[in-house]
């Protein structure tokens, strides 16, 4: 089992892979701290950058995945010192972390939650060495049913579990798998979606995607909120940001019990940070809240969203190198990353390539070192990045938003496709559509067709093979399970309230 790891850690510990997780878990927390830009904008932007530059697959991959976790931590920052969000897994970090900083304890507030991240992280990662391999022991006996399957279940559980609406997230999903089939039909070769145009004959490209959906809406929700003020005032002043022992062992029940949520949250196809820190704060208050101190400046308030989201992400690692499906949106990206490459996420990868697979887990412990390292000298360096205006911010993500789309093609039709994705990714946003549902949708389709046909080819044609095996039909009741148990439990339990 530890072969892998072992081998990983030669990789990782290379100069240059040791460099780029310094550098992703850097620009990760930078990009974490301004609100609203998060980890898959962060990836979006440097994925052409990091391919063009020729660096090879595990290098991308240690920089990319540095800067989703190093997002993770940096997202907590404004939560606290300005309560507005980094990103969606830092909402419930806002509820007792500014009640905090507004008691004149953000620099401890800061301090915990960089522990409280740590530690989280910790325990998602050691469980992904333990599981990932064994788990991939397992998905090598899946067959093209068993995949369409999984899929089946990955699409019910993200549309349960990711967003407030569910008939949203459901119709994103489709809108991403629908934009998935646009190009010539590699089975039958007929053209999907094209309206002439030869360029779309090859789809639409993965980074050109990406960047329009994430990148380029962001812009244009910044130019539109220019002069608005979102945050409650200026910067408070940190004063210590080292967190003292005694705070926290007071905090340790909460950090183990929800790193444990957020990891089998984050293995979850689908799901991703921001259920994990809405479970686990939850939970928490049930637990522990005895003297009604959550949300008025609680630190076990604080140290359960921040542990549980990190595990998260760490957790969302276990489907996409395991099945090859996304745990998250930006594992979504990051599953793309690989495709350019030529590599396939699933079992097969760490016996084909485990210097990918094992240098990427062996990355996440050093970089999970490296963010505690960063995060606590340097929280008040860093907490400075709020305070970047938006005439700097929005032209330099510009830039490189149009620069690593032009290094990838050198061609203005990617440019102008990028711009229309991004303006209807703006669109969607302003409807209250969330992006990674499309995201996924646009990367889950493909496959699922592709193991659709392999199946219904296996068994000429015959449709009870879908569900003919254990795992397959185990799989297709989980599906259904989820998507009826949350329509059914709330009259359940109307029913019951009536009867009493």
């Amino acid at each position: 089992m530890f072969d892998f790891l072992i081998q990983g850690f030669g990789v990782a510990l290379s100069p240059l892979n040791l460099g780029l997780a310094f550098l992703g878990a850097l620009l990760g927390t930078l990009f974490g701290a301004l609100p609203g830009i998060g980890p898959i904008n962060g990836i979006a932007i440097l994925m052409p950058l990091a391919y063009t530059l020729g660096l090879p697959a595990e290098s991308a991959l240690i920089l990319l995945a540095g800067i989703y976790t190093g997002a993770e931590y940096g997202g907590r920052m404004s939560s606290i010192l300005l309560n507005v969000p980094g990103d969606a897994g830092a909402v419930m970090t806002t509820l007792d972390g500014h009640p905090l900083a507004k008691q004149g304890l953000a620099g401890p507030a800061l301090g915990l939650s960089a522990v409280s991240s740590f530690v989280g992280a910790t325990l998602a990662i050691l469980g992904l060495t333990l599981f990932a391999p064994l788990l991939a022991e397992v998905a090598v006996m899946f067959g093209p049913a068993e995949f369409f399957a999984l899929m089946v279940f990955a699409f019910a559980s993200m549309s349960v579990m990711m967003g407030k609406d569910p008939t949203k997230t459901a119709i994103g999903a489709v809108l991403g798998v629908l934009i998935g089939t646009v190009g010539v039909d590699s089975g039958t070769g007929v053209l999907r979606y094209t309206f002439g145009m030869p360029e779309l004959y090859d789809g639409i490209d993965f980074v050109v995607m990406i960047i329009g959906l994430f990148a380029i809406s962001e812009i244009l929700l910044m130019l539109e909120h220019a002069n608005r003020k979102d945050a409650d005032g200026d910067i408070p002043p940190l004063g210590r940001v080292f967190v003292t022992l005694k705070e926290v062992l007071y905090c340790k029940g909460a950090m183990l019990r929800s790193g444990l949520i957020g990891f089998i949250i984050g293995v979850l196809p689908g799901t991703g940070a921001s259920v994990a820190g809405a479970v686990s704060y939850t939970t928490e208050k049930r637990l522990s809240d005895k003297e009604g101190t959550f949300g008025s400046g609680d630190m076990r308030g604080l140290a359960a969203p921040e542990s549980a989201n990190n595990a998260a992400a760490a957790g969302s690692f276990v489907p996409m190198l395991t099945l090859g499906i996304p745990g998250s949106g930006t594992t979504a990206v990051l599953l793309g990353a690989l495709m350019l490459y030529n590599i396939t996420p699933g079992p097969m990868m760490f016996s084909e390539r485990p210097e990918v697979a094992g240098g990427l887990i062996a990355s996440l412990y050093i970089g999970n070192l490296v963010l505690l390292a960063l995060n606590l000298p340097l929280a008040g360096v860093f907490a400075r990045v709020l305070t970047i205006p938006r005439w700097v911010l929005v032209p330099g993500i510009a830039i490189l938003a149009f620069v690593g789309v032009y290094q990838l093609h050198s061609d203005l039709t990617a440019i102008y496709l990028m711009l229309i994705i991004g303006v209807f990714g703006y669109l969607l946003r302003k409807l209250g559509f969330s992006l990674a549902p499309v995201i996924l949708g646009y990367v889950l389709g493909g496959l699922m067709e592709q193991n659709l046909r392999r199946a219904l080819s296996i068994s000429g044609g015959e449709v009870e093979i879908l569900w003919r095996s254990g795992i397959s039909l185990g799989l297709w009741i989980a599906a259904a399970a989820l998507l009826v148990l949350p329509w059914l439990l709330p009259k359940m339990m109307k029913a019951r309230l009536g009867r009493a």
